[in-house]
C-alpha cells in the first residue's frame, strides 16, 4: 500500500470514528430536534436557516430538501435560507454591519410561529449570535447544529431551544457529519408529516 493510499484509508477511518462517536452523543438531540421542525411546519410557520462560510451548503442542501423533496414526491415544505442572496448579504455588509447580515433579515420575515435553524461549524460567530438574539425577540424557536459543544452560542439558547453539538471537530471533520444529521431531520420531517 502506497503512503497516498494509507493516507487516504486513514480519512476513512477518521470519518468512521468520528461518525460512530456522534451517533452516540445526539441521537435524542436529533429526535427532539425534528420535532420542534415539524410542530412549526404543522402550525404554519416556516423554517429560516443561516451559516457562515461553506456551513451555507449545509443550510442550502437543507432548503433545498424541504422546497423540493428529500427522498420522496411530498408538498413543497416553507424554509428560507438567509445566506442565499447574494445580493441582500453583501448590500448589508458593504453598509459596514456584518453583524446584521442575518439579524436584520430575521427580524424583516420572521414571527413567532417560524423557527431558526442555524449551523455552526467555526470561525466567526457574531452574527450568528446576532441572528439567535433577533429570533428570539420575534419569539421564534431556534435550532443549532454545532460542530463544537458549550461555545458562546449554547449560553443563548432558551429551554425550549435545542442544540445539536458535536465533540469539538474541526470544520471539515465535522461538515460530513453535519449533513448526516441533516439527512437524518429532512427523513423525520418527512416521515411525522407524511408516513413512510
Amino acid at each position: 500500500m502506497t503512503d497516498t493510499e494509507q493516507q487516504i484509508n486513514q480519512w476513512f477511518a477518521n470519518h468512521m470514528e468520528h461518525t460512530a462517536h456522534a451517533a452516540s452523543l445526539t441521537v435524542p438531540a436529533i429526535e427532539r430536534a425534528s420535532d420542534a421542525l415539524v410542530n412549526t411546519l404543522l402550525n404554519d410557520g416556516k423554517i429560516i436557516t443561516c451559516a457562515n462560510g461553506n456551513a451555507n451548503v449545509l443550510t442550502q442542501y437543507f432548503c433545498t430538501a424541504l422546497l423540493n423533496r428529500f427522498e420522496h414526491d411530498r408538498p413543497a415544505l416553507p424554509a428560507i435560507n438567509l445566506g442565499a442572496d447574494a445580493t441582500t448579504y453583501s448590500a448589508i455588509c458593504r453598509d459596514n454591519r456584518f453583524n446584521d447580515t442575518f439579524s436584520r433579515q430575521v427580524r424583516a420575515i420572521g414571527k413567532a410561529n417560524d423557527l431558526l435553524l442555524v449551523i455552526v461549524d467555526d470561525g466567526h460567530k457574531a452574527n450568528l449570535i446576532q441572528a439567535i438574539q433577533a429570533a428570539h425577540d420575534r419569539e421564534m424557536n431556534v435550532v443549532v447544529l454545532s460542530a463544537k459543544e458549550k461555545t458562546d452560542i449554547t449560553s443563548l439558547l432558551h429551554p425550549e431551544d435545542h442544540e445539536i453539538a458535536l465533540d469539538n471537530l474541526s470544520p471539515t471533520a465535522a461538515t460530513p457529519i453535519l449533513l448526516v444529521i441533516i439527512n437524518a431531520l429532512c427523513g423525520l420531517i418527512d416521515e411525522k408529516l407524511f408516513g413512510g
